[in-house]
């Protein structure tokens, strides 16, 4: 869906002027953007996005949080050093209410589409069923627009609207072992890096 924006009607030199037509393009959702999901649900939307030239899969979206996690599964399958952290002095507050001192932090590429943007994360050691989160000021960098409901992330880029769809087999894998406490097994990335 766009708007239309035409010339200014209260333009006197209307007629003068040629009128110049942009299409906006509107991040929206529709009833049929819940195609491919079982409905009703409560699901979390669990996407797999690039990070560091590879495809990582179970990475929760959070728009509640701020803080961008990885945990140490994931940074270590990345092929990272922990020498590598920059500092974090602040402790954050795990899932279960507890408190949790990081590792530290790094930045990363993080790669939706064609568009790439460097993310701050956070290392901590805590149990989570997810690789990664990424958080509000990510959704905010990329411009995106998202649904719980639709389990899709929509974004624009270069006058068209993209979409990103979670998998609802993967939120249900995450949440069978955040219930049951059990590892989802390593950090599942591609092999193939991106040159």
């Amino acid at each position: 869906m766009f708007v239309v924006v035409g010339p200014d009607s209260r333009d006197k030199d209307r007629t003068l002027k040629k009128a110049k037509v942009v299409a906006i393009p509107i991040l929206d959702f529709l009833e049929e953007d819940k195609e491919g999901t079982f409905q009703p649900h409560d699901d979390a939307l669990v996407v797999t996005i690039r990070i560091g030239g590879y495809d990582v899969k179970r990475i929760l979206v959070d728009q509640g949080n701020e803080e961008k996690i990885m945990y140490p599964d994931l940074y270590k399958r990345l092929n990272l050093k922990f020498n590598d952290l920059e500092r974090y002095d602040l402790s954050l507050i795990g899932f279960d209410g507890r408190m949790v001192v990081p590792h530290g932090m790094i930045r990363l590429l993080v790669q939706v589409g064609d568009e790439e943007v460097q993310v701050s994360f956070i290392v901590v050691e805590a149990y989570s069923p997810y690789t990664a989160i990424l958080a509000r000021p990510w959704l905010h960098v990329i411009g995106v627009v998202l649904s719980t409901l639709h389990l899709k992330v929509k974004y624009p880029i270069q006058g068209k609207v993209r979409e990103l769809v979670g998998s609802q087999a993967m939120a249900w894998q995450c949440l069978r072992a955040a219930i049951t406490r059990q590892p989802t097994g390593q950090a599942v990335v591609e092999e193939e890096r991106i040159p």
